[in-house]
């Protein structure tokens, strides 16, 4: 059995980066409702999401992309997962650190795009406000940043404290007539670490999302020309589709980037892997099913055969990012390695009383007890 033990994250940290998850998902949340109220229809939003142009019910833009509720589950579930002393202090700080580098990377491009004052509809101040709103969000992302930083640091100095609970431990599983709950060597590494069969599951699925991604990528890079290509990157009024989407082609390059890293991290089995592979899916399935939806609303799975073989192709990739992405988030959604510090105390004695049954891996009692058996 493994001695290895989680580095604590205290309960202070987990309080701050629940609170700081909970304000990131009420900005986003609060967008959403925004939307709500100035479309036509509440459905307008959501196929607004999947790509079709509907207009809102006045003179003014959408704010919100298919992002900003995802970024709410993902806040919502990272804080409820954050608080749960049961989640290893590993894998929480894993949750807080994928979710504050994914808002960081899909929220930074709108410090310029909103900045220029040239995207076209939004009423006075608006844009004002959706800038201020992601220069907010990416403060919370820099706070969760520092709630682990501040935390693992803080928590160096107290590590050897626990050295001799592991030295008691190696004592007392010498200890004749005494035995752990489980044999040695079984699932060695820190508490919440991914298993083998997962998370090499996981880690070819997204590398391979990951590269068809950031192979379209070059493909429209090479088609388009790099000056077209850099305003659908960087942002550009003539590529706008919402206050707080990112740039088309920014947001795809990021989704490979995540899922890149989080495959890399899944072959280690490192012990944070588990959440950054579940934030990469995630943004994955939803790229993909969003591209599969808005092909399913125009009616091009109704003429897939008369389509050029560069969009057939295309929607085969978003197919397989999809399949890819929901298959990575079952395997990534796996329980991980127990906490073995919590067994390395729970022993176990025989032969203390007459009917006391013997423990499994245990060695006889000796025919004669010694004194004070």
């Amino acid at each position: 059995m493994s001695t290895v033990r989680d580095r604590d994250l205290t309960r202070g940290a987990r309080r701050a980066g629940a609170l700081v998850c909970l304000l990131l998902a009420l900005l986003s949340a609060g967008w959403i409702a925004r939307d709500l109220t100035v479309a036509r229809h509440g459905a307008d939003v959501w196929w607004t999401w999947l790509g079709d142009a509907r207009r809102p019910r006045e003179d003014t833009a959408w704010a919100t992309s298919p992002l900003d509720p995802l970024l709410v589950l993902g806040a919502l579930a990272t804080a409820v997962a954050v608080r749960r002393g049961a989640v290893p202090s590993s894998v929480a700080s894993g949750a807080l650190l994928s979710l504050a580098l994914a808002t960081a990377l899909l929220r930074t491009p709108l410090t310029w795009t909103l900045g220029e004052g040239r995207l076209p509809g939004p009423d006075g101040g608006l844009t004002a406000q959706a800038r201020a709103s992601a220069l907010v969000q990416l403060a919370l992302a820099v706070a969760l940043l520092a709630v682990v930083v501040a935390d693992r640091r803080g928590g160096r100095a107290g590590r050897h404290t626990r050295r001799p609970a592991r030295g008691l431990a190696a004592v007392a599983s010498s200890a004749y007539g005494v035995v752990h709950a489980a044999p040695h060597g079984a699932d060695a590494g820190p508490p919440g670490r991914p298993r083998k069969g997962p998370a090499t599951a996981a880690a070819v699925l997204l590398a391979t999302a990951g590269a068809a991604v950031a192979g379209w990528e070059v493909h429209w890079w090479a088609r388009i020309g790099g000056d077209v290509y850099r305003k659908g990157l960087l942002g550009d009024a003539s590529v706008f589709g919402a206050l707080l989407q990112p740039p088309v082609h920014w947001h795809a390059l990021v989704l490979a980037l995540l899922a890149l890293g989080a495959a890399a991290a899944a072959l280690r089995q490192a012990s944070w892997a588990r959440p950054a592979a579940l934030t990469a899916a995630a943004l994955l399935s939803v790229h993909g099913a969003t591209a599969l939806a808005f092909a399913g609303r125009t009616g091009q799975f109704g003429r897939l055969a008369a389509l050029p073989a560069g969009a057939r192709l295309e929607l085969a990739t978003a197919a397989f990012v999809t399949v890819a992405g929901l298959t990575a988030l079952i395997a990534a959604a796996r329980p991980g390695v127990p906490d073995a510090s919590a067994d390395a105390d729970d022993v176990r004695a025989y032969g203390s009383a007459p009917d006391a049954a013997r423990p499994p891996h245990a060695p006889p009692p000796p025919s004669t007890l010694p004194p004070g058996w």
